[in-house]
């Protein structure tokens, strides 16, 4: 049967269509193992891709989606098919239209988020949209007369991939959100929100998938305001998931599903099917279902809509210590200093505690702590900041790494930092775990440090990462990292645009071993309205310096400078030497990052805390 865009939209004017069920789950189920790329099994199983389809149609979907959800060239790198995309793509479309040859089902081409990893190369939009017009692309040469845009967290991904897709074809387009059950999408937008904006974006179907089970699913769209000529569509999960013996189990029924189809569709739902934990016998039970229903047009939320929001003005927290001051209210006022000191690698902190109260001595106005930097194993750097809290007047700076945790851990931590009062952070990725001294740890990636700087500022509002009322709200002093040693210095700085707009407050840098380079750090930071503390670290020796050099990321040192450390006569005179070079660089971080521009960030090498002292007294 021949479709078009009037077929598929005319006819759910006048009746509710079934769509099909998880393809992934399925085909575990039929014995694709575990963590095997599920869209190359078009290659080399397509007959059991073609039973997937098969089963779905004779269960009674006439929305059928292809198996293509991951196929883009970023994702199916990871499985080392990226020079595969159009041949995925074609063939999963293909196998679809010769199932659904002669039979009354619409096929529809299934594409998710890019999923970009940190680990993954930066992507400006246009390779983005480069990424999602291959991947589209084949899968209309395959024969789709329908296209999912599904799964999506971030509304702004989504939009950029619906104007790919209008600009390839006019075939009707689904566009669905990976929502939390608040009713919110990662990126901060409200469901009713999202759907007015896809809807004028020229998006044909607007819906929910992926993310919520069936009471979930119901609950979004109690609280949606549909117009007259709106189309929506749910694929609620099976439930939540149970991990058993290597696989997600689902307990949602088939029954379960069908005795809740009469309650989506009184909610506006015309195109209904389901997603993880959903298999043929759940579509079936949809199907039988709907039969005799017909769709509900338009009309007002069945209650209102109750999500959390800026202006519910949420009470700070009651912290359990006295509250920090402002780093960045001490710059009005006078030149800041914060020294870092890793704390130690093992549980003997005599050596760590004697070096903070000297640089708190000194005049530190914060002491900073890495979150087991270069991924080598060292105390909790909130142990550490409690034992300083406890007996200095430095303020505590923690760096918190995304590599460690995964979404839910990062949330936990930065909320119980909030109620301990702590106060400033600095978001950072995080080295990968392969290169430290625990190479078989997982490293968690869920976010980056931009994702990272999202979460905080969404805190500092009073909400958690899925739009959730903390009822409360965090006072973060948020700070960024930048690399100034970059072969590429400018696109580093619009890396740092994005991290400001994503909420940093100030900069933290990298060592800087150059009396130019600071100038020049200094001057496109300041342009960017944030302060930056220049980063300084002595060096001791020339080993230390040619090690540093060649084998630390993101630290170079002038040849001229080591040459001269390689023509020091021992080691007391290296550090003579170090400490000069080093004083040099403090007067021109000095010079040039003074007063609200910023300030001066002291690295302290292998806690000798005596050369940091020394030049904080300098």
């Amino acid at each position: 049967m021949a479709h078009s865009k009037m077929n598929l939209l005319d006819e759910l004017e006048e009746r509710i269509l079934v769509g099909d069920g998880a393809t992934g789950s399925y085909l575990h189920a039929l014995g694709v193992p575990a963590g095997a790329c599920l869209e190359e099994a078009n290659l080399s199983q397509p007959d059991l891709v073609t039973k997937v389809y098969d089963d779905y149609i004779a269960a009674g979907a006439r929305v059928v989606e292809t198996n293509s959800f991951g196929a883009n060239r970023l994702r199916l790198a990871r499985y080392g098919l990226d020079g595969k995309v159009s041949e995925i793509n074609w063939k999963a479309a293909r196998l679809l239209a010769d199932a659904a040859k002669g039979k009354n089902v619409y096929v529809g081409g299934s594409v998710s988020p890019l999923q970009v990893r940190p680990t993954d190369p930066v992507l400006t939009d246009d390779d983005r949209r480069s990424l999602y017009r291959e991947q589209i692309g084949a899968l209309l040469d395959g024969g789709c007369h329908l296209l999912f845009l599904e799964t999506f967290t971030e509304l702004s991904e989504l939009l950029l991939a619906l104007d790919v897709f209008q600009n390839l074809s006019n075939v009707p387009v689904v566009t669905s959100l990976g929502i939390s059950e608040e009713g919110r999408l990662g990126s901060g937008e409200d469901f009713q929100t999202a759907f007015r904006a896809l809807r004028k974006a020229g998006a044909d179907i607007v819906g929910v998938n992926g993310t919520c089970g069936v009471q979930a699913s119901l609950s979004l769209f109690d609280r949606l305001e549909l117009g007259i000529d709106d189309v929506a569509a749910a694929y609620p999960n099976a439930g939540k998931p149970e991990f058993y013996e290597g696989r997600f189990n689902y307990s949602a029924s088939p029954e379960y599903f069908a005795a809740n189809a009469p309650l989506f569709v009184e909610r506006g739902v015309r195109l209904l099917g389901g997603d993880y934990g959903t298999s043929p016998a759940h579509t079936a039970a949809l199907a039988a279902a709907v039969a005799d229903l017909k769709p509900r047009k338009g009309g007002k939320p069945a209650r209102p809509l109750r999500v959390s929001t800026v202006e519910a003005k949420p009470q700070p927290l009651a912290p359990q210590a006295p509250v920090e001051d402002s780093l960045l209210e001490r710059l009005k006022t006078k030149p800041v200093t914060i020294v870092e000191l890793d704390s130690p690698k093992t549980l003997s902190m005599e050596k760590f505690m004697e070096g903070a109260r000297s640089l708190d001595a000194a005049g530190a106005d914060a002491i900073t702590l890495a979150d087991n930097s270069l991924a080598i194993l060292r105390v909790s750097n909130l142990a550490a900041a409690v034992l300083i809290r406890r007996e200095l007047k430095a303020i505590p700076l923690l760096h918190l790494a995304c590599r460690d945790r995964n979404l839910l851990g990062l949330q936990s931590e930065v909320m119980g930092l909030g109620a301990l009062g702590f106060r400033h952070l600095l978001a950072i990725t995080g080295d990968p775990a392969k290169f430290g001294d625990h190479p078989g740890a997982t490293s968690v990636y869920d976010l980056n440090s931009i994702g990272l700087l999202k979460l905080l500022e969404g805190m500092n509002r009073g909400v958690n990462a899925v739009g959730k009322d903390l009822k409360g709200k965090t006072d973060f002093v948020i700070g960024c990292a930048f690399n100034p040693n970059a072969k590429n210095f400018d696109s580093q700085v619009k890396k740092l645009e994005s991290k400001v707009k994503a909420g940093a407050q100030y900069v933290m840098t990298q060592p800087v071993f150059d009396a130019a380079l600071v100038k020049k750090t200094v001057a496109a930071v300041s342009a960017l309205g944030v302060p930056v503390f220049v980063g300084l670290m002595p060096l001791l020796n020339a080993r230390n310096a040619e090690f540093l050099h060649n084998e630390v990321p993101g630290i170079v040192i002038p040849d001229a400078v080591r040459e001269q450390f390689r023509h020091a006569a021992d080691d007391k005179a290296a550090a003579e030497c170090g400490h000069r070079f080093a004083a040099g660089i403090r007067d021109e971080i000095r010079a040039h990052a003074n007063g609200t521009a910023g300030g001066l960030y002291l690295i302290t090498p292998f806690l000798r805390y005596e050369a940091s002292v020394r030049l904080m007294q300098g």
